[in-house]
C-alpha cells in the first residue's frame, strides 16, 4: 500500500485499463505512439505527433490508472530548454480534494485546484485530448 501523503493511490495499477487506453490513443492521429512502460511505476507513455506542434515543441502524456479508478494524467511539453506541463489527478492527497488539477506551466502542488472529472477512462481521454487540441491551437497562434 502507498501512503496517501505521497500523492499516489493506495490501489495497484490497472493494466487492463492502460491497455484499452493504449489502443484508443494509438488509433488517434494526434498520437505518434502509445506504449505501456514498465520502468519504475507501471504507466502508459503517449508520444504526441510532432507535426501537430510548432517545430521547437515535443509533447507527451504519462498516465497511471489504478484499480480503484484513481489516476494521474501528466501532459508535458519540452520547448528548447523549458518545460510546460499540467496534470489531471484523482487520488488521495493532503493538498486538495481527491479530484484536482495541477495547472500549467509548472503543474506544481502549491498551485493545484479542486476539480471534478469524469469517472470513465474513455471520458477522461476525451477531456485530455480536447485540452491538448486547444493547447496546440494556442501554440500556433503565438
Amino acid at each position: 500500500m502507498v501512503p496517501a501523503e505521497d500523492g499516489a493511490s493506495p490501489a495497484p495499477i490497472d493494466r487492463a485499463v492502460l491497455e484499452r487506453m493504449r489502443s484508443r490513443f494509438n488509433a488517434t492521429r494526434l498520437v505518434r505512439s502509445a506504449a505501456i512502460d514498465e520502468e519504475g511505476t507501471l504507466h502508459l507513455r503517449v508520444e504526441l505527433a510532432s507535426e501537430y506542434y510548432p517545430e521547437s515543441v515535443a509533447a507527451r502524456l504519462e498516465i497511471r490508472w489504478y484499480r480503484n479508478d484513481d489516476y494521474s494524467v501528466h501532459y508535458r511539453e519540452e520547448h528548447r530548454g523549458t518545460v510546460w506541463e499540467c496534470r489531471w489527478d484523482r487520488h488521495p492527497n493532503p493538498h486538495n480534494t481527491r479530484e484536482h488539477f495541477h495547472p500549467p506551466p509548472a503543474a506544481s502542488r502549491s498551485g493545484a485546484t479542486d476539480a471534478e472529472w469524469p469517472n470513465d477512462h474513455r471520458e477522461v481521454c476525451r477531456l485530455v485530448l480536447d485540452h491538448i487540441e486547444e493547447r496546440i491551437e494556442s501554440l500556433w497562434e503565438r
